[in-house]
């Protein structure tokens, strides 16, 4: 095995252990801790060099690498709209309405594994309040409805079905609620408990919960008002209930990429800065895990500029904070008959990967079940369509084959490792240089018009421009370029045919560390 490609060299390594405050010390010459760090504090006395340094070094939780590989996830909206054809209902339907006769839990989570999704998150509860599962907290259920009699439980029909095909499953719970009373009563607790006991229902009856999903919509209740939602308890509730679970969107895991239109950014930055007003949250949080990141998600993260070395040099606190790229296959969230023949098509689905998983971020894509509790199924085929695209565009790696050289590699870092197809194995320059070139060259010609980066993100993210370039017999010629990597970074560029082809690193806040390197042609449709 390539261990010395797998760890940083103990003599000069620039550990980055979490003390009082999240602050981080170098430590020379030990071996690195296995703690993840996601969380630094940036001292005043800190130079420009030592904040990037730190910047650097910020890590991702096990939980957010376990989330961030998924690569592409799925989004369910069903329930009391799709009966009502409306996006936002008022709370006051009748559950007799609900009445999905043909539901099978089991056709939807084929066409999301089909498509090629690893987890699926669930609409349990949408502003309207009415709730898929049985809950002890309200009639405005299913157990109110005609469906199966009122013993039927959404909920626990696609838990079951994510087992059986081998998706992660994950749960969206509507914080405002407009069929609750209780909402937005000034000066009490009472509809915190509540959501608490529903959040307490749906994180222990349903098996492991891998993503638990907040959005932030606050409107006003039923007296004209709105809630004050405690975010800190729902977040404790659930590292107490699924501690490997990320917590997203209004939540410390992961945040919203800014659209609906499942379009990322250019420049995608792992590590943002947060506000003082939410560090101190995090200081408050003593008794959660070290670098945890626990805090209250709070301004605005819209800008195309969220992590460059400006934002970072104006920060006191940095955390590692990944973003969803969240769209939906129709028009609306939910079904509504008059979309049909609106979805999106195979090449606009396509398009969507590249802008989300190819732009550093996780795409997330919801699918609406129709009245009957199916997939319509021009819905499922096209989604089956895409698949097949998908697999055909990436079907062949033409680093296949190809001599991979390093102009500056660290002494046992092997240029190879980019192309050994293992995401734990890493090229890297020598400690301290952040500009290097990773060269391949094969004996026939290749026609290249696709590239696949991945940077080697359990170490931190780092790049901040490259180029790539292939030899035309005479001299080096651009094809692309790009800014950030981070986990995964696709560029498409006009068919080029080389025999020699390179990546170079131009800038990098620390040693640049290249875990992954594919390349592909895309072939007529």
């Amino acid at each position: 095995m390539l261990t010395s490609i797998k760890r940083v060299n103990r003599n000069t390594l620039f550990l980055l252990t979490l003390v009082a405050g999240g602050t981080l010390l170098p430590q020379p010459g030990l071996a690195q801790s296995s703690e993840t760090v996601n969380r630094v504090t940036l001292l005043p006395t800190d130079s420009k060099e030592t904040k990037i340094q730190k910047a650097a070094h910020v890590r991702p939780s096990a939980r957010q690498m376990t989330w961030q590989r998924y690569e592409v996830t799925g989004f369910v909206h069903f329930g009391m709209n799709t009966f009502t054809d409306r996006e936002w209902g008022d709370g006051t339907e009748d559950p007799k309405l609900f009445n999905p006769a043909q539901l099978d839990a089991r056709q939807w989570v084929k066409a999301a594994k089909d498509f090629g999704m690893k987890e699926l998150v669930m609409t349990t509860k949408h502003h309207d309040g009415f709730c898929l599962w049985p809950t002890k907290t309200t009639n405005h259920s299913v157990k109110s409805s005609p469906w199966k009699e009122g013993k039927g439980d959404v909920i626990r029909e696609v838990a079951n079905a994510c087992k059986e095909y081998g998706l992660k499953f994950g749960v969206y719970l509507s914080p405002w609620d407009r069929n609750q009373a209780k909402y937005g009563v000034y000066g009490s607790e009472a509809y915190n408990e509540l959501f608490r006991t529903q959040l307490r229902e749906l994180l222990t009856q349903y098996g492991p919960i891998a993503e638990v999903w907040f959005d932030g919509a606050n409107g006003e209740g039923k007296n004209g008002k709105k809630q004050i939602y405690d975010w800190e308890s729902y977040y404790k509730l659930v590292r107490e209930l699924q501690p490997n679970a990320v917590v997203s969107i209004s939540g410390p895991d992961v945040r919203w990429v800014g659209n609906e239109e499942g379009e990322g950014r250019d420049t995608e930055w792992l590590v943002v800065p947060i506000s003082a007003s939410e560090n101190d949250r995090i200081a408050a949080n003593s008794q959660q895990e070290a670098g945890s990141g626990v805090f209250i998600p709070a301004g605005d993260r819209m800008d195309n500029d969220l992590g460059s070395r400006a934002k970072i040099l104006e920060a006191t606190t940095l955390i590692w904070y990944p973003a969803v790229v969240n769209n939906s296959f129709r028009p609306g969230w939910f079904y509504h008959a008059k979309e049909d023949g609106k979805q999106r098509n195979v090449a606009k689905l396509m398009d969507n990967y590249y802008a989300s998983v190819g732009k550093n971020a996780v795409w997330l894509l919801n699918f609406s079940p129709d009245k009957r509790g199916l997939l319509n199924e021009e819905d499922v085929k096209t989604l089956h369509a895409y698949r097949q695209r998908f697999d055909k565009v990436f079907s062949r790696n033409l680093t296949a084959g190809a001599t991979v050289q390093a102009t500056n590699g660290r002494s046992g870092s092997k240029a190879q490792a980019v192309v050994d197809g293992q995401f734990d194995t890493y090229w890297t320059t020598p400690e301290g240089q952040t500009a290097g070139a990773l060269e391949l060259t094969w004996k026939k010609p290749v026609t290249v018009d696709q590239i696949v980066l991945q940077e080697h993100i359990a170490n931190g993210q780092r790049i901040e421009s490259f180029v790539v370039e292939a030899f035309d017999g005479q001299s080096w010629q651009e094809v692309s370029k790009g800014t950030t990597i981070g986990y995964k970074r696709i560029l498409r560029f006009k068919p080029t045919t080389t025999r020699q082809l390179r990546v170079r690193i131009l800038e990098s806040r620390a040693n640049p560390e290249i875990a992954n390197l594919e390349l592909y042609a895309n072939p007529a449709e």
